[in-house]
């Protein structure tokens, strides 16, 4: 019920935005290669919703609002905040909500699947559940969210958009907070028992700083000096207070190791499945979790069988969309990966730079995991792309507010050396 509510939410806010806010400037949805992109997307997922193999335009409808329900994100957001102040204010009061779902996730490790606490574990399989089995085996955490990979998703964006906080001079409180904030995420990473959020946040490091460097290599040695003393703490506290979880997550990587694997069959499963409808799809919707409880709960057609089981996104984009729909779907997201770092390359300020590079990197690492079928990461996807409209405007207003701020000194000087007091300009 709370994923539907957000999405009530959400269009309540979209309706007031595009139609009782007539003043209110808003930025431009045109005349841009990204908005451009976007809009032949849609209009392609609006004809995949409308393909007949899904037996009703009902089912249509859910894989419209999987794939573009989030879309207004991008426009709303950059007129939200005024000040590269505002923002960092945002994220910085976001971040609190880790403590809640990271104190959650620690006490649902420490308790058994039976546990009211661990209500999804008792409805899910215990090898996907529980690290190890019997007496021994540990839930793996979802802290507040419905299931284990919503939680993973939130785990990566969170650690992805921490870095860049504890890139920035902060007051000691807030240093603190945040680096306590870090400490949950890691740990609940490996609570939550996800070999690819870790993954994911190793490939992360590893860009931002690789990336970071090749553009401000002084810079980014002395920042890795200063990153490097909570990196210290976070281990040393973790290896001390939370061994058990580090021992089950080490022992499950050790056993599974098939990642490999799974990452070369997520590519190769859209080249497979083309053959079942060849330049055509199964429409919008036609894989989406929420379809069969749909068709039974509205007594809808079963539409047009798919033949072949599927898992990963890349081959249900390419089932449902074909192949067309699938080049577009991931030519968008690359384009928008690629307009994150142009962004990254042109910003000035440190702050605004770090989380354009931050938002390119989650992206991209993120390019074969779930987006579309994935209630958490899809809103920050939205968000993250946002990014390449809304910190150009932040800037633009920093630079604007520091061109007036030297403006209103030149007039005090002038007037200060007037014999009168009084200024000499007409």
């Amino acid at each position: 019920m709370i994923y539907f509510l957000k999405d009530l939410v959400l269009l309540g806010a979209y309706i007031k935005y595009f139609f009782f806010l007539p003043n209110k400037p808003k930025i431009p949805i045109s005349n841009n290669f990204i908005n451009v992109i976007i809009f032949i997307v849609a209009g392609w997922c609006l004809v995949q919703a409308l393909n007949p193999s899904l037996g009703s335009p009902l089912v249509g409808i859910l894989g419209l609002k999987a794939y573009l329900f989030y879309v207004p994100l991008v426009w709303i957001l950059p007129t939200l905040f005024e000040t590269e102040e505002d923002f960092y204010k945002f994220l910085r009061a976001q971040f609190l909500l880790i403590f809640f779902t990271g104190i959650i996730g620690i006490l649902q490790f420490y308790s058994p699947a039976s546990s009211p606490i661990n209500a999804y574990a008792g409805d899910t399989d215990v090898k996907v559940a529980t690290f190890g089995f019997g007496a021994s085996a540990a839930v793996r955490v979802t802290g507040t969210f419905s299931y284990i990979n919503s939680y993973s998703g939130y785990l990566f964006v969170c650690f992805g958009l921490l870095v860049p906080m504890l890139t920035i001079r902060q007051t000691k409180l807030w240093l603190i907070l945040t680096i306590s904030e870090f400490f949950l995420i890691i740990i609940n990473s490996v609570m939550n028992g996800s070999r690819t959020v870790t993954l994911a946040s190793v490939l992360f490091l590893l860009g931002f700083i690789g990336i970071r460097g090749i553009s401000q290599p002084s810079n980014t040695l002395r920042w890795l000096f200063k990153f490097s003393l909570p990196v210290i703490v976070v281990a040393i506290v973790a290896s001390l207070w939370f061994a058990p979880a580090i021992d089950q997550f080490s022992r499950r990587t050790t056993k599974n190791q098939d990642i490999a694997e799974r990452i070369s069959g997520s590519l190769s499963e859209p080249l497979q499945f083309i053959k079942y409808k060849e330049f055509d799809g199964f429409g919008a919707g036609a894989t989406h979790p929420g379809t069969p409880a749909l068709r039974r709960g509205l007594g809808l057609p079963t539409g047009e069988i798919i033949p072949v089981g599927f898992e990963g996104e890349m081959g249900r984009i390419a089932l449902e969309l074909g192949p067309i729909g699938f080049i577009l779907w991931y030519g968008m997201r690359i384009s928008i990966a690629i307009a994150l770092l142009l962004v990254f390359w042109k910003l000035k300020r440190p702050f605004l730079r770090q989380l354009a590079l931050a938002a390119c990197l989650i992206q991209v690492i993120w390019l074969n995991g779930q987006l579309v079928f994935h209630h958490t990461f899809s809103v920050y996807f939205w968000f993250l792309t946002s990014f390449i409209f809304l910190l150009p405007r932040l800037e633009q207003m920093a630079n604007w507010q520091q061109q007036l701020y030297w403006w209103h000194n030149v007039q005090s000087a002038h007037l200060s050396d007037s014999p009168d007091g009084e200024s000499e300009l007409p």
